[in-house]
């Protein structure tokens, strides 16, 4: 059985999506990350991303990692893309051009927008201790140009490969979710802002984030 460690309230979220939208079965691993436990090397500390035992799994030590039939991966965005091509269907590329696009728009979520996405998400709605907010602005403004080239690139069809919902949009959508507390951002993207709105209101996507939420904060 496919094994994603990993708790809902971190990257592994978009594995967990996928799985759901996948309908294939799978056990989570609720590994956390340390750095969000006040003693990770009490003797009570749950499983977390310096455990002894994860870093067998992961010497990274980061989540997610997935265990399927013995193939270990790492990278939540490289899983789906896997996970996706393995088990087919419409969420998977129908030829190695969309396979290609697919890619693409994973690696730019990952470069073009998250390392912004994630400074956003910590400095608009992060601990008010941690806040900074000429940092937010910052990442704000160094988003502008990359909404722009997604508000393009859905223009044609609303969804970014081959005029369907597939592991693009999970993968690019994941992202951009950490920037959604700059509401003004996608005001001036109205196709993402529609875009993300329609991910969101899938049952797979709302099973995941059920669960996330009774995890704690």
């Amino acid at each position: 059985m496919l094994t994603i460690y990993g708790v809902y309230r971190s990257r592994a979220s978009r594995n967990y999506w996928l799985a759901n939208e996948l309908g294939i079965p799978f056990k989570c691993e609720p590994v956390i990350q340390a750095y969000r436990l006040s003693d990770p090397n009490a003797a009570d500390a749950p499983s977390h991303t310096r455990s002894a035992a994860f870093l067998k799994i992961n010497p990274n030590g980061h989540i997610p990692s997935m265990d399927d039939g013995g193939l270990t991966l790492h990278e939540s965005l490289a899983i789906n893309l896997y996970l996706a091509k393995k088990h087919g269907g419409p969420l998977a590329p129908a030829d190695l051009m969309e396979d290609g696009l697919m890619t693409m728009w994973s690696l730019w979520a990952a470069t073009e927008v998250e390392p912004h996405s994630l400074q956003v998400l910590t400095h608009r709605a992060g601990k008010p201790e941690l806040r900074d907010a000429k940092l937010a602005q910052a990442a704000i403004d160094a988003l502008r140009a990359p909404f722009a080239v997604l508000d393009n690139a859905l223009a044609a069809s609303g969804s970014l490969v081959g005029g369907r919902f597939t592991v693009a949009d999970i993968n690019v959508a994941e992202v951009v979710r950490y920037a959604m507390t700059a509401p003004e951002l996608f005001s001036a993207a109205p196709r993402v802002k529609a875009w993300l709105e329609s991910c969101h209101v899938r049952p797979a996507f709302k099973s995941m984030m059920a669960t996330r939420e009774q995890e704690p904060a």
